[in-house]
């Protein structure tokens, strides 16, 4: 989905097109974040990712699923669980100096 509104210029806040309008566009979805946080250590399947996720809509779910998916971050395994591909784990390795530093913040 990314990689499609990147190429067609249709990125909500952003007429450009660029990659890092499109990747944030992406991650600032609801649940974007959420989804790739609880899959960072195993892969999981769509009721232990919705539990994991507080009981999130299955619909919307479902859809961030389906962009991440298309985005190449996330990928349907052959045991029928969602997990990383590998370039969801470079991505969610970005995040931990935020992690990190968020950790730090609320001491």
């Amino acid at each position: 989905m990314a990689k499609q509104a990147a190429a067609s210029g249709t990125i909500r806040g952003s007429r450009t097109g660029r990659p890092i309008m499109a990747l944030l566009d992406l991650l600032g979805r609801r649940w974007s974040l959420r989804i790739l946080w609880e899959l960072r250590e195993a892969p999981l399947t769509s009721r232990a990712l919705r539990a994991a996720c507080d009981e999130a809509s299955p619909t919307v779910l479902q859809a961030r699923l389906t962009e991440l998916r298309e985005a190449g971050f996330v990928e349907l395994g052959d045991g029928g669980g969602y997990g990383l591909t590998a370039l969801g784990r470079e991505l969610c390795e970005t995040f931990m100096p935020l992690h990190r530093f968020a950790e730090r913040w609320k001491r």
